[in-house]
């Protein structure tokens, strides 16, 4: 990257922490006054940083427009097919990859088990939203006020013993998994089909989707399930900074990699 590059982007951070003035974006740049105030001219032209009247800079409308243009076009199912292929081959049970949308939660993206028993499930199609693994990460993700107008609204149909009853159980479970940051069904939907769920968040810290591995009890136990946790919601955070764009240190190991690794 050009110096000069490198120095008109090093503008944008500092001035996200607040309005500064000349001086300071020369003296946190290490440049003299104009030098930094032709590149602040530049960033100005082109909608990046706004002059007030107090002759500050601040961030400028343009930078936010393009942000969300950026967020508005970004595909999570696009970004994380590659990731969830990965975990599939590693641990040969289905991966599911599921959104909430207008008190729906729909399957987006599926990579079917290596083994004979396949899942029901398919993609476009709701889930059982009280029992799901994917549908409680992304409920309990809700404010507190939505979370409750919305576990109020639903019914709770008795699929098994395991089954979530009513709201006030509903509520309770969110909370717990809204505080560990992972989910299960166990038997929930189907006594045989256990589940464990992780967050794929945004760049705010949201959830913007829930991934999930399941399998059933005649091809792993519920226990050795749990014991993937790890690795999935390993591969969830992937997924989370790449749709959200924080950079990974180099000596990092990617989780999808991880995955691809007998």
């Amino acid at each position: 990257m050009s110096q000069t590059v490198d120095r008109a982007l090093s503008i944008l951070p500092l001035l996200a922490e607040g309005p500064a003035d000349l001086g300071q974006v020369a003296d946190r740049l290490g440049v003299h006054k104009s030098t930094a105030l032709r590149l602040l001219r530049t960033l100005h032209e082109h909608g990046f940083v706004y002059r007030q009247s107090d002759q500050r800079y601040r961030l400028g409308a343009r930078l936010f427009v393009l942000a969300q243009q950026a967020v508005e076009n970004l595909d999570v199912r696009e970004i994380a097919h590659p990731h969830l292929v990965a975990l599939n081959e590693k641990c040969g049970h289905t991966v599911h990859l599921a959104v909430h949308e207008e008190n729906e939660v729909l399957y987006i993206d599926k990579v079917e088990s290596r083994y004979p028993v396949r899942m029901y499930s398919r993609i476009g199609k709701p889930v059982a939203i009280t029992v799901a693994a994917v549908a409680k990460l992304l409920l309990a993700d809700l404010p507190e006020p939505e979370r409750r107008a919305l576990a109020e609204k639903l019914d709770y149909p008795r699929y098994t013993s395991r089954s979530t009853h009513d709201a006030t159980a509903f509520l309770a479970e969110l909370a717990t998994v809204r505080e560990q940051g992972w989910a299960t069904d166990l038997g929930g939907h189907e006594e045989s089909i256990n589940c464990v769920a992780a967050p794929v968040r945004g760049a705010d810290g949201r959830l913007v989707a829930a991934m999930s591995v399941s399998a059933p009890n005649v091809v792993v136990s519920a226990g050795e399930l749990l014991g993937l946790l790890p690795l999935v919601r390993r591969t969830a955070d992937a997924i989370s900074r790449e749709y959200s764009g924080t950079a990974v240190p180099s000596s990092a190991t990617d989780p999808a990699e991880e995955a691809r690794t007998p």
